[in-house]
């Protein structure tokens, strides 16, 4: 078997040497490994050569979420299964699917375990393989990427200067022929159940059901959130509402925040999401 690792240098823990993990791993197995660091200057175009010029039997992203979109995009309807090593900041997609943040773990089940297809969102150009959303947290992810500190410490100063900040949008939902009008703090198309933090915000989400859900929340509801993270409980739907669809519309009054697996769009006034089915194989 030959492996091909796409790693992202910039991803999460800078004090791992990710490459000579992996070698090291791999030292006295029967496997063929091709290590990519992604250089800084990076393209889709320039990944995609590298993965036609290695024909590795496995494609393997080495980063946090943002390196497994680009790997995603790069092998969209391929059947090459795509492995996961995560080492980015929050890892929400390896979370997603179980997959150990212990690097020996991760590169354990990328030797040997099985592919499964899944489902992602098609959001204009952007492939969303997680969670995406328009308002608060889309917000709160621009602030993020503006601070010094990573972790959950600057998450938290992220936080409390969107919740001082943030002001509610005015939103249009087209979903199967029907349209709901609605204030919001945010809307999330969730293809996912959680994000990186752990946050529960889709319960009923599977990656691999004809489906992804329109999360809409009314108003700045972490608190319900958490009670159904912890309680089980459902939604309270005068503060969130859950829609399923296969194809949606989510449009704002005025330019909303929006972002993408955790990267920042920028700032637009419609979002049309469509799920591609069986769209990548995954090894868990």
């Amino acid at each position: 078997m030959k492996l091909l690792f796409i790693i992202n240098p910039g991803s999460g823990n800078h004090e791992l040497d990710l490459k000579d993990i992996i070698t090291t791993y791999f030292n006295d197995k029967s496997v063929e490994i091709d290590l990519y660091e992604l250089p800084e200057d990076c393209s889709l175009e320039k990944i995609k050569q590298k993965i036609e010029q290695a024909k590795a039997d496995r494609v393997v992203a080495v980063g946090g979420d943002g390196t497994l979109k680009l790997v995603t995009e790069c092998l969209l309807f391929q059947d090459t299964p795509i492995g996961i090593i995560p080492a980015g900041s929050a890892n929400g997609m390896a979370k997603e699917l179980g997959i150990p943040t212990d690097i020996n773990e991760a590169l354990a089940i990328v030797e040997n375990g099985k592919p499964k297809k899944i489902h992602v969102v098609k959001l204009h150009d952007e492939i969303c393989i997680h969670l995406s959303d328009l308002g608060f947290n889309a917000y709160l992810v621009k602030k993020f990427d503006t601070l010094p500190e990573r972790g959950m410490w600057g998450y938290a100063k992220a936080t409390w200067h969107a919740l001082w900040n943030h002001k509610r949008m005015e939103v249009t939902l087209d979903i199967k022929g029907e349209k709901i009008q609605s204030k919001a703090a945010m809307v999330a198309i969730a293809n996912a159940t959680m994000y990186g933090t752990g946050l529960k915000i889709n319960p009923d989400g599977k990656l691999d059901d004809d489906l992804f859900e329109v999360v809409l929340v009314k108003d700045y509801s972490y608190l319900e959130i958490l009670k159904v993270w912890f309680t089980k409980l459902p939604f309270n739907p005068k503060k969130v509402e859950v829609f399923q669809a296969s194809e949606a519309t989510i449009t704002s009054k005025y330019k909303a925040h929006f972002q993408v697996d955790g990267e920042y769009i920028g700032r637009v006034n419609t979002v049309e999401a469509k799920l591609l089915r069986d769209a990548i194989s995954v090894i868990i």
